[in-house]
């Protein structure tokens, strides 16, 4: 069968693509449109679609609209109930429903030709929970875990996956959601709800939960697999941050109050879950599994020997687990997703021509992996883009900034080259033959979705990805998976005795991370990076800014040629 995957309702659009079970593309709709997230998540945004990402998973595969058996909406309004009656304040949630209940028309208007007959709902936890339990490698007979800030009718959903089905164990009914508390901070502290959740994760570690006493009253564990999870007196706790305003030590104290007893709940779910199944192996997605720090305790203390998170745990990645729900409904075995690069790409051909257009100097080096850890080597910043574009919002070895680990002011220089608050953290990229020897924690971590201790010895060796509580959110690097990054992290040990590499996202503050060739031209010449390594060319700051025009159909710059 041919499937289509939608996001829309909430935020994060995405698109994703299935024939006969294996995920052929996915993409979010941000990496088109460039609008970070796609969209706000406000009711008047649901009838937004993923136009432009649908269309470029058809594309992909050569398909037409009119050649799909089915296409999955992950939401079901006829499941949902008016917000009112769910405890929420929402009064223009039922424009939602209305755009939802017309989705097949609105889907026949942006991919023209398609039936709207073969437009499916599928309900937006059990999407969430297939993204995880039908993706992971070896994960038949396992149980999954979604928490997010809401769906049709609950914030949280426990199901175990048995071959080809998956049961449903418990839901958490709305008002009550984990999601929808850490978003209300995030816009407490000053920072935008439902996109920057993750700074109020980093902020954490500057801070002390000495507020968690009194967060224990309005958020805790029921002890039968639910929670409670709602009405807590941020203002009561601490003042408002505004935006632009400097964060105090009393902000750092509430999130890190609000992360551990996060994680205290999440923990105690786990292990009623477990109580229930007892499996080996936890999946795990919604938007809290991408709270890195909380992943790693359920890794260190819950009682399951394994567990995978979704790399697009947000609402991006139920397009492709209302993809693969369907396709196992209907008999398709669903294959676990090859890996997260799923996106976009393009031909030495193609980007040779662009570079070309762009009329920039730039050349081939024998080894475009051997150049860029050169440069690494003599401390230079590196602009990475290279195969298909991520899906998800962790930069894996494909739109990514690189940088030494071995200076410390790397951290000050990445931020202040994307443009964002010191505060936050750059991630390490390693080898995953030498992960054990310097990191202690879940491994593989091919994802960068969990965080590790840094061995003392190597925490002045990779300051710059050291954080402040002496952790490091890391990705790990098989060389069969990833060649080239492999490749380049083997020469830069070889010539800095460090097999690690600084990796964050190609992108400066408040704009998705980016997609294609022409934005990575811009990022790089808007920002001080020195070295652009663009499939097997390499573009270079100080040729393409020396004075005069260059000649583009050739080499530059001797540095780092040899």
């Amino acid at each position: 069968m041919r499937i289509l995957g939608i996001n829309a309702f909430f935020h994060d659009p995405a698109a994703a693509l299935l024939v006969d079970g294996r995920t052929v593309a996915a993409a979010e709709e941000e990496r088109f449109s460039r609008r970070k997230h796609g969209k706000r998540p406000v009711p008047f945004s649901a009838w937004e679609l993923p136009e432009q990402a649908a269309a470029w998973c058809l594309k992909r595969a050569g398909l037409r609209p009119q050649d799909l058996d089915a296409v999955a909406y992950s939401f079901d309004p006829s499941l949902a109930r008016p917000a009112a009656d769910m405890g929420l304040d929402d009064p223009w949630d039922h424009l939602r429903l209305t755009y939802a209940r017309e989705v097949p028309g609105f889907l026949r208007t942006a991919l023209p030709g398609l039936d709207p007959a073969v437009v499916r709902f599928v309900p937006h936890h059990m999407a969430h929970a297939a993204s995880a339990a039908f993706a992971a490698d070896d994960a038949d007979g396992s149980s999954v875990l979604v928490l997010d800030g809401r769906g049709e009718r609950a914030s949280h959903l426990a199901a175990r996956r048995t071959g080809s089905r998956l049961e449903p164990l418990y839901a958490q009914e709305l008002p009550h959601s984990l999601g929808l508390v850490y978003v209300e901070l995030t816009a407490h502290l000053g920072f935008l709800r439902s996109s920057d959740e993750f700074k109020v994760m980093a902020l954490a570690s500057y801070g002390r939960p000495r507020m968690l006493s009194e967060l224990r009253r309005h958020v805790h564990p029921t002890g039968d697999g639910g929670f409670r999870a709602t009405g807590v007196p941020w203002h009561e706790l601490c003042s408002p941050r505004g935006p632009d305003e400097p964060w105090t030590q009393d902000h750092a104290d509430v999130a890190a109050s609000a992360q551990a007893v996060l994680e205290e709940t999440l923990l105690d779910l786990v292990r009623w879950l477990h109580g229930r199944t007892r499996d080996s192996v936890l999946t795990l997605a919604g938007g809290v599994a991408l709270n890195c720090v909380a992943n790693s305790r359920i890794a260190r203390e819950g009682p399951f020997s394994r567990v995978w998170v979704q790399p697009a745990a947000g609402d991006a990645g139920t397009a492709l687990g209302g993809a693969l729900l369907f396709a196992a409904d209907r008999g398709d075995d669903p294959v676990p997703m090859p890996g997260a690069d799923l996106g976009r790409d393009w031909t030495d051909a193609e980007l040779e021509g662009i570079l070309k257009t762009a009329a920039v100097p730039f050349d081939r080096p024998p080894d475009i992996a051997a150049t860029v850890a050169r440069a690494l080597a003599d401390n230079a910043v590196v602009a990475w883009f290279q195969g298909r574009s991520e899906y998800g919002p962790r930069a894996l070895g494909h739109r990514s900034l690189l940088a030494h680990p071995g200076h410390a002011g790397n951290l000050e220089r990445l931020n202040d080259v994307k443009g964002r608050e010191q505060f936050r953290p750059v991630a390490p990229m390693v080898l995953a033959d030498r992960a054990a020897a310097i990191f202690e924690g879940p491994l593989p971590s091919p994802h960068m979705l969990f965080v590790h201790d840094v061995h003392p010895a190597w925490r002045d060796r990779i300051p710059a990805v050291v954080h402040v509580d002496g952790t490091a959110r890391i990705q790990t690097v098989d060389a069969a998976a990833e060649p080239l990054v492999a490749r380049m992290l083997t020469e830069f040990e070889r010539l800095t005795g460090l097999p690690v590499v600084v990796n964050t996202s190609l992108n400066t503050a408040g704009r998705p991370m980016v997609d294609e060739p022409r934005e990575a031209l811009e990022c790089f010449g808007s920002s001080p990076v020195d070295l652009l390594a663009i499939g097997p060319y390499a573009v270079r700051r100080g040729a393409l800014f020396r004075s005069g025009s260059a000649d583009p159909s050739g080499p530059a710059d001797e540095r780092w040629l040899r």
